[in-house]
């Protein structure tokens, strides 16, 4: 049996003591620290205003259509056509002599056809032929107008109308004032409700821009001394969605 001295406890059971306090550094050393909980912050949708602009500019048209045409009746067709023909010319050279330009005469109707009496016997034949004659300088409308007039009892008056030449910047023009018009009720809408506007989410266009072009019947030209050009409005409907601000 081996005895152990005195000493030789006391070395014993401190070592003993050593490794018991190096393995509980040990372990908590590794062992894992209180977890750390995440923070969520939720971010709702931003708040937004969708609103309707409208925006309308008249303008001056610069241009004039007259649509005109000849009609003659005679016992056979092949001379009502030829008299058709024949004042069709007539009315094409007047135009001419007025002032429109030979590009901007158009032929848009020629027919020929029976007329009945009593069904089916004919009594004679209808040939007609339109013309339309683009008038690029309005203050001559009458000009034209009468010398159309003047080519005989052939002649048919079929009524004129009036555009713009360049429609594209009055579209523009309308289109800004849309959009301020939209921009103004968004901005009303957020100071009533204690907000700001901020960014445009999306502008859609509404139905497409929307010329009103002033239109003038043939009795109405015969019944003027001199023929008016009026305005021709163009409108333009948009919608647009904007966010509100963030709020301080």
């Amino acid at each position: 049996m081996i005895k152990m001295t005195r000493a030789a406890l006391l070395a014993a059971a401190a070592i003993a003591g050593a490794a018991t306090f190096g393995g509980m550094a040990s372990a908590d050393a590794v062992s894992p620290a209180d977890p750390v909980k995440p923070k969520v912050t939720m971010q709702n949708e931003a708040s937004r205003v969708t609103v309707v602009g409208q925006g309308s500019v008249a303008s001056a048209p610069d241009i004039m259509r007259l649509n005109a045409g000849v009609e003659a009746r005679r016992p056979t067709a092949g001379e009502a056509f030829a008299a058709a023909r024949a004042a069709a010319g007539r009315l094409t050279q007047a135009l001419l002599d007025a002032g429109v330009q030979a590009k901007d005469l158009q032929t848009n109707d020629l027919s020929l056809g029976p007329e009945f009496e009593v069904h089916p016997k004919v009594s004679g034949y209808r040939a007609s032929q339109g013309v339309v004659a683009i008038v690029r300088d309005v203050s001559t409308a009458d000009k034209v107008i009468e010398a159309a007039a003047s080519v005989g009892e052939e002649v048919r008056l079929n009524g004129v109308s009036f555009e713009i030449s360049n429609p594209e910047a009055a579209t523009k023009a309308a289109r800004d004032r849309a959009f301020q018009d939209a921009l103004a009720k968004a901005t009303q809408y957020a100071e009533l409700a204690d907000r700001r506007i901020g960014r445009v989410v999306s502008i859609s266009e509404e139905g497409g821009v929307s010329p009103r072009p002033f239109l003038m019947g043939a009795a109405a030209v015969a019944d003027k001394e001199s023929i008016s050009v009026g305005q021709e409005i163009t409108s333009v409907t948009v919608r647009v969605v904007f966010e509100f601000a963030p709020q301080d």
